[in-house]
C-alpha cells in the first residue's frame, strides 16, 4: 500500500474548532482590538501591536496536529520535535496524547508503519524525511509555506553552482532542515552552504571573499556551520544569499546587502550576476510583526514593553531586540513570569536563560506597550493583559 502523506489537512477542520478555541481563545483580546488595540484600567494603558500573535503557518500547524489527534484516535502519533517554539502549546499537545520524538524515552528508532508522524511548521531535514518514508510511517506534513519558498530558492543555487549564505542559526530545527535541502542536486553534484549568524559572521565571509586569508582558521570559526568538504577558497566564488524566517528581516537585508558588495569588489560589477543571487525569503508574517512593533514605538510614549514568547523563539527573540534600544523591554516567556509588581521573571536581550529583575514595573500612570510572537496564542496574551492590570493596581 502507498505511503500516506497528508500536506493539505485531514478534512476535520470543523470538527476540533471548538478545542481549538477553548485551548487558544480569548473573548479579552477581541475587545482590546475592538477598542482599537487600547486597554486602559486604574492607571495602566496598555497598547496592544497590530500585528501579534499566531501566523497562519502556526495556526495551520496546530490545527493539523489537533486534526491528526482525531482522525487516528487508535494509533500512536508523533511529533519529530516541537512543532513550534511555544511550551504551552506543545504541552497542549502532548495532552492531547501526541508524543515528541524529542522527548526522553522516544526514539525515531522504534517507528513502525503503524505509526503517524507530524512534521512541524519548521520541517525536517530531507535525512529524516527519508528515514521515516523508509519506515512506511504515515506523515502529516505542517511545513509552513514561507518555509518551503526559502527551500525552494536555495535548491535552485545549488542546482546553479551557488553555495547558499543562509543567516540564521546553525542549530535550528529550521536551517537545519533548509541546508540539508542546499546539498541536494539532480544530476548528483553536492551543494554547499555557510550559516551566518549576524552582521559580525557576514563580515568575517565577506573579508575572506575579497581579499582570502587564513583557510585553517576560517573552517575552525564555521566548524559547525558549514557543508560537509567545505572550501572556502573554492565555494565562496558563487553565492546566493537566503535566511531562516524568522529573523530580524532588517538585519536579513542587510547581510545580503554585505555580501552583493563584497561580491562586486571581488569580481566587478560587469560580473556580478555570475557570482551573487539573492531573493526575498523574508517571511510575511515576521515582516508584519517586527513593522508592527515599529509603528507602535514610534506612535506612543511608552514607559515599557512586554514581548511574550518561547524562550528559544527566534522571531519572539527578534522583537525584543527591536524595543530594547528604544524603551525597557522584558521578553516573558507567559504571564507566570510576572511575579509581582516589583518582581520579574523574563529573558535579559541577547542572553541565554531567564533572570530576575527588581523594581520593573513603575509608579504612577502607565503606558505599556504589548506584543507577542508568532507561535503565541491569544489567550496567554489576553491572560498578561489581565495580570498587568491586577499587579498595576493592587487589585
Amino acid at each position: 500500500m502507498p505511503q500516506l502523506i497528508f500536506r493539505k489537512g485531514l478534512n476535520l477542520k470543523h470538527e476540533v474548532a471548538g478545542v481549538l478555541a477553548d485551548s487558544y481563545h480569548s473573548d479579552l483580546i477581541d475587545a482590546v482590538k475592538e477598542a482599537d488595540f487600547q486597554y486602559s484600567a486604574g492607571r495602566i494603558t496598555i497598547h496592544l501591536a497590530r500585528e501579534f500573535g499566531f501566523c497562519y503557518g502556526v495556526d495551520r500547524a496546530v490545527d493539523y496536529a489537533y486534526q491528526t489527534r482525531r482522525r487516528f484516535p487508535d494509533r500512536a502519533v508523533y511529533l519529530t520535535g516541537e512543532i513550534i517554539h511555544n511550551p504551552h502549546v506543545n504541552d497542549e499537545l502532548r495532552a492531547q496524547g501526541i508524543r515528541f520524538l524529542s522527548d526522553p524515552g522516544e526514539s525515531l528508532g522504534t517507528l513502525t508503519p503503524d505509526d503517524v508522524v507530524i512534521l512541524p511548521a519548521f520541517g525536517v531535514t530531507i535525512e529524516m524525511l527519508v528515514d521515516l518514508q523508509g519506515r512506511g510511517c504515515t506523515l502529516v506534513d505542517t511545513t509552513c509555506g514561507s518555509v518551503l519558498n526559502v527551500w525552494k530558492n536555495v535548491k535552485r543555487y545549488a542546482e546553479e553552482g551557488f553555495t547558499s549564505i543562509v543567516h540564521g542559526k546553525y542549530r535550528h530545527e529550521e536551517t537545519r532542515a533548509t541546508v540539508s535541502q542546499a546539498l541536494q542536486t539532480t544530476d548528483g553534484r553536492s551543494g554547499h552552504y555557510i550559516v551566518v549568524l549576524d552582521r559580525d559572521e557576514a563580515s568575517v565571509v565577506c573579508d575572506f571573499i575579497r581579499s582570502g586569508g587564513d583557510r585553517e582558521q576560517f573552517l575552525a570559526r564555521f566548524e559547525h556551520a558549514t557543508s560537509p568538504g567545505f572550501e572556502p577558497g573554492r565555494d565562496l566564488q558563487r553565492v546566493g544569499c537566503a535566511n531562516q524566517t524568522t529573523m530580524l528581516s532588517s538585519e536579513s537585508l542587510e547581510i545580503g546587502e554585505m555580501f552583493r558588495s563584497a561580491m562586486r569588489d571581488r569580481h566587478g560589477e560587469a560580473a556580478l550576476s555570475h557570482h551573487f543571487r539573492a531573493f526575498d525569503t523574508i517571511c510575511s508574517a515576521t515582516q508584519d510583526r517586527q513593522d508592527a512593533v515599529l509603528a507602535l514605538l514610534a506612535e506612543q510614549s511608552l514607559d515599557l514593553m512586554v514581548v511574550i514568547g518561547g524562550l528559544n523563539s527566534s522571531n519572539t527573540c527578534n522583537l525584543a531586540r527591536i524595543c530594547v534600544d528604544r524603551v525597557p523591554t522584558y521578553h516573558i516567556a507567559d504571564p507566570d513570569g510576572l511575579l509581582s509588581a516589583k518582581t520579574i521573571r523574563h529573558k535579559a536581550v541577547g542572553r541565554p536563560g531567564e533572570v530576575t529583575s527588581q523594581d520593573w514595573l513603575p509608579p504612577g500612570d502607565l503606558r505599556i506597550g504589548l506584543t507577542s510572537g508568532a507561535s503565541t496564542p491569544d489567550n496567554l496574551v489576553g491572560a498578561t493583559i489581565q495580570r498587568l492590570s491586577v499587579l498595576a493596581n493592587g487589585a
